[in-house]
């Protein structure tokens, strides 16, 4: 008889389990909304590097972004079309830091048992995963003040414009930070997403978990490496325009 209670109890227990769907969603959920903020980023850093091509290309972007294209006939775009997609990217933001706290260490006990487990077992993809912890926490403040910013002031964008926010404004050390926090946690993001999913495992998964982080190692360096180029170069224009700060940056030519 007490075999048998306990085997329905069993059964009971374990179909309430297989029943709970839920976090199975949060995590797809932690997935989607990480693979389109680190998506997202990429691109965002490919378009603030356009400085590296010259003011004029920065600018033509920054008017792009903007919708100058709604109004041909007259200058200048839509600020609040910045604002929008700030609005947007903070929302999602916010959202996938929530999602993921859940897998935090929630004590200090915790947090001890598991840097006991990340030294004593050195395995590649527990010391990432607390990379992306440490660079979440750094990307939480930092990232947030740079969110507000430009969702307070998408009007004030531009060659002179961003310079003047890094030297002027003194935001070329929170800048710097930010840079590496955001591309390893990327990079290491988009690659933990491939391997979770198993995506792209094909027939030999562990051949292809090697070339993803030969993939993820190569992207992180070359994006780090735009990032730090187009962060000197708002530094020095930002320099250089130090004596004229607020003026606003006028295209050699519009055609």
């Amino acid at each position: 008889m007490a075999t048998q209670t306990d085997a329905g109890m069993t059964r009971l227990l374990s179909d309430g389990v297989r029943k709970s769907r839920w976090p199975a969603r949060l995590d797809l959920a932690q997935s989607l909304s990480g693979l389109v903020l680190g998506l997202f980023m990429w691109v965002h850093l490919l378009l603030v590097a356009s400085i590296l091509l010259g003011k004029d290309a920065m600018w033509r972007v920054t008017m792009l972004l903007e919708g100058d294209f709604l109004t041909p006939n007259e200058p200048g775009g839509f600020p609040v079309l910045v604002s929008l997609a700030v609005a947007g990217v903070g929302a999602l933001f916010v959202l996938h830091a929530a999602l993921a706290i859940r897998k935090f260490p929630s004590s200090w006990k915790q947090y001890v048992t598991f840097r006991s487990h990340v030294k004593m077992m050195k395995h590649r993809d527990t010391t990432l995963w607390w990379t992306q912890v440490v660079t979440a926490f750094i990307m939480f403040f930092l990232g947030s003040v740079h969110l507000w910013a430009m969702f307070t002031n998408s009007d004030n964008i531009g060659p002179y414009a961003s310079a003047d926010r890094f030297w002027t404004a003194g935001m070329w050390p929170l800048y710097l930070v930010l840079l590496f926090a955001v591309e390893l946690h990327g990079a290491v993001g988009l690659y933990r997403l491939a391997v979770k999913w198993g995506v792209f495992d094909g027939k030999n998964p562990r051949a292809t978990r090697r070339r993803l982080s030969m993939l993820k190692t190569a992207l992180t360096v070359f994006f780090l490496a735009l990032g730090i180029a187009t962060w000197a170069a708002y530094l020095k224009i930002g320099v250089e325009h130090a004596d004229q700060a607020g003026q606003r940056y006028a295209v050699t030519h519009a055609d």
